[in-house]
């Protein structure tokens, strides 16, 4: 590297001037900027040479980009380009860590340093805390996604594991011809071309449909098909395959390119062989439980899944719904237990999952929310039998980890076990009454999804909660509830001491999302899906619902890495995050999300 300057004063006005074009200095006052060009070393990069060095010395400056551009490198994969008034080397100052990626001179660059105490200084003013908590995530997630596709088993695409072409047949081909074509080829499902579409057989059908009820063999294989069929796309991951997989209660997806056109088929055998890094291996271990004991031992294996899949990058946002599908794995095989000590049920019903589970919003220091809704009948023994099964089904997933909620939101709680007439009651009354009391039982209530069970009530409540905004003193409440939370920043705006980051950060993000929602007539229940389903519709401040995803997504993330820190140290986890133990990284980041928070409360009618 060649020195050009240091701090040589004919150039402080123009490096002034430069730098205030872009984040983190952009904003800054003209004394302020012209101290900093003052300390500012300049240097040309020559190409290909490195200012950092993946796993090498922790750097000492913060670097911008004044002219040309820097490739920022993994394991000698291009994962980013920095150009012109772009900075680098924050996590590596910030932390004293040793740089997590190489960064190397595309061409020959002309870079700025700043030293550490004035880099410092810059990143706690509220500009820098900004800058490093949206641009700096930004590219961590680029990076992060980049990274995906290195040859590391927890990390194989889903073409990966494909083995040669899928195989076709036409829909009026016959049902034993088929099952001679997938046994000649060596395959467990096989695909029909039909005109309005895709259709799949799959051995499962064979066994099921043709051997199990007596189906001719010389009927038409479309008279077995699965039709439409769920797809995936190529570029997917394994671990996220199997997440679809389980959501989609099959065991054969199709994979196809960009262009629709079908790679072949991936099936849950070829997922389950990633052992311990499949979620749909543990799934099928669940399945075949065969009492309550024998679940909450399978169910053990659940903790070691989360920090192996959390270490292997999967994000805050497909975790979570790993665990609530496990969780719904759980919930249907101790339904499944019930009905076989108490008989079968008397009339439909429907398992409600409530709160975070409805959400898919799930951790391992998540307690149970749950309701039950039955079929109307006058008959005081049907209400009696579900005490009985929901009595066990919560007792069941407490044994499996999953807390009885203190409150009492659960399904064996006469509260929040009905029948539909009743539920249909509650939803109504919860919209036209403005106390306290029934506000804060819609925020539960309404946080719905439907997870076993016969009875089809979902369509008439969703129908009810679409009423919302037409009920303003309900909103009204809604609205109360989303600010009443306080930010632990306090009057000065400083994080001092443990901050219990579920209550304190995440609660009000859920909050909001769901004010936003409702208040448009939006049916989603996922806080991110609220958030960005409301920012499409463009009626509230975009740049304010962006930096509620960016904050609900940062501090999910945080959360996750607390919990695997208590399971690797083997302490139950919880949400109590003593912020003085943070990273500087982190500690900025959620800095940064609960000030983003206290100013969206603060917005709020």
């Amino acid at each position: 590297m060649t020195v050009l300057s240091e701090g040589e004063t004919d150039h402080d006005a123009d490096l002034a001037r430069f730098l205030s074009r872009y984040p983190p200095f952009k904003g800054l006052g003209r004394a302020v900027l012209e101290e900093i060009a003052a300390s500012v070393v300049t240097q040309v990069v020559p190409a290909g040479d490195a200012v950092l060095v993946e796993r090498g010395a922790p750097g000492t400056h913060l670097y911008v980009v004044m002219q040309g551009s820097m490739d920022l490198v993994h394991r000698e994969h291009v994962v980013d380009v920095v150009a012109t008034g772009q900075v680098f080397g924050h996590p590596t100052l910030l932390t004293g860590l040793a740089p997590e990626f190489t960064v190397r001179a595309r061409e020959d660059t002309t870079i700025l340093c700043l030293p550490r105490s004035v880099a410092l200084a810059l990143l706690n003013r509220p500009e820098g805390m900004a800058f490093v908590a949206g641009a700096l995530r930004d590219r961590l997630i680029q990076a992060a996604n980049a990274i995906y596709a290195l040859p590391d088993v927890r990390t194989v695409p889903v073409t990966s594991l494909l083995r040669g072409e899928p195989v076709f047949c036409d829909p009026d081909t016959s049902i034993r011809e088929a099952a001679r074509l997938m046994t000649a080829e060596g395959v467990t499902a096989i695909l029909v071309s039909a005109r309005d579409g895709l259709g799949i057989v799959t051995d499962a059908d064979l066994r099921n449909r043709v051997v199990a009820h007596g189906v001719s063999p010389e009927a038409p294989a479309s008279s077995i098909m699965t039709t439409p069929v769920k797809t995936i796309s190529a570029e997917m991951l394994a671990p996220q395959a199997s997440i679809e997989m389980m959501e989609a209660g099959v065991n054969h997806l199709p994979v196809v390119d960009a262009r629709g056109r079908v790679l072949g088929v991936i099936s849950a055998g070829s997922l389950m062989n990633l052992d311990a890094l499949s979620p749909f291996a543990l799934r099928q271990s669940l399945a075949a439980a065969r009492s309550a004991s024998e679940l909450a031992d399978t169910a053990a294996g659940l903790p070691r899944l989360v920090v192996t899949l959390l270490d292997a990058g999967l994000d805050a946002a497909a975790l979570t719904r790993v665990i609530t599908l496990l969780s719904d794995a759980m919930t249907v095989r101790l339904l499944d237990l019930a009905g076989e000590r108490h008989g079968p049920p008397p009339v439909a019903y429907a398992w409600l999952a409530l709160g975070s589970t409805a959400r898919q919003e799930l951790t391992l220091a998540s307690d149970q929310d749950n309701a039950l809704a039955y079929a109307d009948a006058d008959d005081p023994t049907i209400d009696a039998y579900f005490q009985s099964v929901t009595t066990d089904v919560n007792a069941g997933l407490a044994l499996c980890g999953f807390s009885l909620d203190p409150s009492g939101v659960l399904a064996q709680d006469g509260h929040w076990r009905m029948s539909r007439a009743r539920w249909s009651t509650v939803f109504t009354d919860s919209l036209a009454e403005t106390d306290w009391r029934h506000v804060l039982r819609a925020s539960i209530a309404f946080d719905f999804r439907h997870v076993a069970g016969d009875l089809s009530i979902a369509p008439e409540l969703s129908s009810l909660m679409h009423e919302a905004p037409r009920h303003r003193g309900f909103m009204d409440g809604l609205a109360h509830m989303a600010s009443q939370i306080r930010s632990p920043l306090g009057f000065r705006q400083r994080m001092t001491g443990p901050i219990d980051i579920k209550k304190s950060a995440l609660l009000p993000i859920v909050n909001l999302a769901r004010f936003y929602a409702f208040s448009l007539g939006i049916g989603a229940s996922g806080t991110l899906e609220r958030l960005i389903a409301v920012q499409e519709t463009g009626r509230y401040d975009d740049e304010l619902i962006q930096s509620l995803r960016d904050a609900f997504s940062t501090v999910s993330h945080l959360r996750l890495r607390h919990h695997a820190a208590a399971i690797r140290e083997g302490r139950p986890p919880n949400n109590a995050v003593e912020t003085a133990n943070l990273r500087p990284l982190a500690r900025v980041n959620l800095h940064e999300a609960l000030r983003m928070i206290a100013a969206a409360q603060a917005r709020l009618p």
